[in-house]
């Protein structure tokens, strides 16, 4: 018969409350991993640019250890590569690269207004017209940064109505790595206005849980996303 020590049978009495939780990443990791990605979406740091952990290190006022973890997490999101003897470099994406990516992702959220629209809760259909009325006062404000934010929780959360987990998996992939690419698409008065206008039909018509006329504005958005860039890249 197997006895167990002192130290083992006090730790098995412990109270589950008293067990250390799980570990988290730290605010900076999160902090830093924003702080840069945000660079890469608004130009700061253009595709194709090395990211020196020296200089960007004394701009952010922080040490390389949390700099190459950050930079790591964005290269798993496809936004930064790799390269050898170059170091870590911002993703450049070709232009059969973009379309190839859009043409996908517009299909994805076509088949997700589909299954959204039959099984969403009124709840999350009111969610997201909540973070729609505060991207249109972005929009009024002319605060690009945090609207297009706004605007690509909002791609997000009708796949996530949809209930398919593989389906959300592929398309947070594919909406990752074409974040600076989406945001370029609202530069210029014309190419925003035209944006909202297309997503206020995209709400009137999940409200409505009109199947095959949401699934036709997401496919025209994500085809229009594809006219309002192709000059930029």
């Amino acid at each position: 018969m197997q006895i167990k020590t002192m130290d083992e049978s006090r730790s098995l009495e412990r109270p589950e409350s008293a067990l250390p939780g799980p570990i988290r990443r730290t605010a900076l990791h999160d902090t830093l991993v924003n702080r840069l990605r945000d660079m890469i979406i608004e130009g700061h740091l253009s595709p194709g640019t090395r990211l020196n952990e020296g200089q960007l290190g004394q701009m952010l006022g922080v040490s390389r250890t949390p700099l190459r973890e950050a930079i790591k997490y964005l290269a798993s999101e496809g936004l930064v590569e790799l390269v050898p003897s170059r170091g870590a470099v911002v993703k450049r994406f070709g232009a059969k690269d973009v379309q190839d990516m859009l043409l996908v992702l517009g299909t994805l959220e076509e088949l997700a207004a589909k299954l959204a629209c039959a099984i969403a809760s009124e709840e999350g259909i009111a969610e997201i017209r909540g973070l729609h009325d505060r991207m249109v006062q972005h929009y009024k404000a002319g605060d690009r940064l945090e609207y297009y934010k706004l605007n690509q929780n909002i791609h997000t959360a009708i796949v996530a109505l949809s209930g398919n987990a593989p389906l959300a998996e592929i398309h947070a992939m594919l909406q990752t790595r074409l974040k600076r690419i989406r945001f370029i698409g609202h530069e210029g008065p014309e190419k925003w206005a035209a944006a909202v206008a297309e997503h206020e039909e995209m709400i009137e018509a999940l409200e409505a849980r009109d199947q095959q006329r949401l699934a036709a504005v997401l496919g025209r958005h994500l085809t229009n996303a594809w006219e309002r860039v192709r000059g930029a890249i």
